[in-house]
């Protein structure tokens, strides 16, 4: 869960850090205090987008620093990614003046893609405007299939679907173009038969350029080669004589001073090296030889793979590559050439997508009557008595949803027929309906952190007491932070932060404070009552905090 939060300034804060337990914890103050700045706050630290505008105005930076007890379940993966899965996990994001960003995992660099993949296993958001996309069909459908726990599943599905249509494509392409495939196989055919014909070998090219050329200079090679070896050996002006001369002149005196003894050894080294330099000459002479024969058949196969490689219009040396690239050219087009095989990978393919797509829409029978039942009596207690609410599914073409359309209906009071939420639910209706899917959803939620930012708009009175209580009960399984603007939601918090402005040298800044008993009393009758607290708005806030 989350245990704090440290905040240096980010938009009107100039310096927050906030520690956090377990339970029902709320935030209240005026509007236009900053409440909702601290979940933006937690936002950046959970890798949401952010930009310099972020910055309080002033300061060179913001830099925000989440602190999470680290879950048992991630700490393998910290661990493979050389984040240090110490028990504390901390997640920190700066964005400077010229809007870069840098994030940080336990005090080790870190992606934002990171960031955000241990974020939402950590914290759950739901934003203050969640009830407007209620009414759209995409949001209804993800809705369910978060509720069932097939998110995967319908990965899957949409996954097989593209698959299946790729396919489909390819096969209309190659009845298309079955003409043109078989003048490019012809094309390829001939190509990698003059280039078998050839047979470039891998390093061919340079092997005999080198031959070539030892051949094409053979003479001179004899002759430089032959005055090389005597000038090494053979009479009393090579090197080795003047060697041998210079080490029986000093080796007599190392007796009279050993300073010359290191002299001698390189004397005696090189005398040895000319030595086998000589060898090796002799060697070289006995294997060089004039062989025109052989000259003229490399000038052949050198002229054959230069006019090769001027036809193709590659290098000579990239010949066997080209083959090489020819062939799976070549490959490819019999492939998308062969009708029967892309017929075929067209209908398994779909036969996938069927399967996938029939165990998807089971999933989602499952879990919108589950869902139905749920939100039906969530509504009793949400000042909508006699309410129903439907989850209808209807058979609809293969799509990538697919094979079924997904719909919220609901009836606001009894005696009437579920009807498209979107048409016949009011705002109020809206907002109370978002906040029971919201609560309904959390429960199953397996991120220990929950978070709802003002999702209690549009209700109040009685409605807003059963809100309060709702969260309360939630707030016994998971962590849940909660800004309000509604005392009756406030008063069942475990624990209450006040959000509130203050002036100082000219620049307004926003502070926050956890209020003890009387705080909370006050806090709750300004709630009640607007600036003028009065004893009467204080002692129904009492009432309200009473057990």
């Amino acid at each position: 869960m989350l245990r704090s939060l440290h905040i240096h300034d980010f938009v009107i804060v100039d310096k927050a850090e906030i520690q956090f337990e377990s339970g029902f914890t709320v935030f209240s103050g005026e509007t236009g205090a900053g409440k909702s700045i601290l979940i933006d706050a937690l936002s950046l630290a959970l890798g949401a987008r952010g930009d310099a505008a972020a910055i309080r105005e002033g300061a060179s930076r913001t830099d925000i620093s989440a602190v999470f007890d680290a879950p048992t379940e991630l700490r393998q993966a910290l661990a493979e990614q050389s984040f240090d899965p110490d028990d504390a996990l901390v997640l920190r994001r700066v964005i400077d003046g010229q809007g870069r960003s840098r994030a940080y995992i336990n005090g080790v660099p870190a992606t934002l893609a990171q960031l955000k993949q241990l974020g939402e296993a950590l914290v759950d958001i739901h934003g203050q405007h969640a009830h407007q996309s209620l009414a759209r069909p995409a949001s209804q459908r993800d809705m369910l299939d978060a509720q069932g726990g097939h998110q995967q599943l319908a990965r899957d599905t949409q996954q097989a679907w593209q698959q299946w249509q790729q396919s489909e494509k390819l096969l209309h392409k190659a009845r298309d173009n079955h003409e043109a495939l078989q003048q490019e196989r012809e094309r390829l055919e001939w190509q990698i038969g003059e280039l078998q014909r050839l047979d470039p070998g891998k390093d061919e090219w340079e092997a005999l350029s080198a031959s070539h050329n030892r051949l094409a200079h053979a003479q001179a090679l004899l002759q430089g080669a032959t005055q090389a070896l005597a000038a090494l050996d053979n009479d009393e002006a090579s090197v080795q004589h003047f060697l041998g001369a210079a080490l029986h002149q000093l080796q007599p005196l190392l007796r009279h001073d050993t300073h010359l003894q290191g002299i001698c050894e390189a004397l005696e080294s090189a005398r040895i090296a000319a030595g086998e330099a000589a060898s090796d000459l002799n060697s070289y002479l006995d294997r060089l030889e004039l062989d025109p024969d052989a000259l003229a058949q490399a000038e052949r196969r050198l002229s054959a793979l230069f006019e090769a490689a001027r036809q193709f219009k590659v290098e000579p040396e990239a010949l066997p590559e080209l083959l090489q690239t020819l062939q799976a050219q070549l490959a490819e087009t019999d492939v998308a050439g062969d009708l029967d095989a892309l017929a075929e990978q067209v209908r398994q393919a779909q036969a996938r997508y069927n399967e996938l797509a029939r165990q998807l829409g089971a999933a989602r029978k499952k879990a919108a009557k589950k869902l139905s039942v749920q939100v039906s009596e969530a509504m009793q207690t949400l000042a909508m008595q006699g309410g129903r609410f439907e989850v209808a599914l209807q058979a609809a073409p293969p799509s990538a949803h697919g094979l079924e359309t997904i719909e919220f209906l609901v009836a606001g009071h009894g005696g009437v027929t579920p009807r498209p939420l979107a048409k016949v639910a009011s705002g109020g209706e809206l907002a109370r309906l978002s906040l029971a899917l919201s609560v309904i959803a959390s429960q199953a939620a397996r991120v220990p952190t929950l978070i709802f930012d003002e999702v209690d708009t549009g209700v109040g009175g009685a409605v807003a007491e059963v809100v309060g209580r709702l969260l309360r009960q939630l707030g016994a399984r998971h962590q849940v932070l909660c800004v309000t603007h509604l005392p009756q939601v406030a008063a069942c918090g475990d624990r209450h932060y006040e959000v509130s402005k203050t002036t100082r040298q000219g620049a307004t800044l926003s502070q926050i404070q956890l209020l003890g008993a009387n705080g909370r009393v006050d806090e709750i009758a300004r709630m009640l009552g607007g600036l003028k607290i009065t004893d009467t708005t204080r002692k129904h806030a009492r009432e309200m905090l009473a057990p």
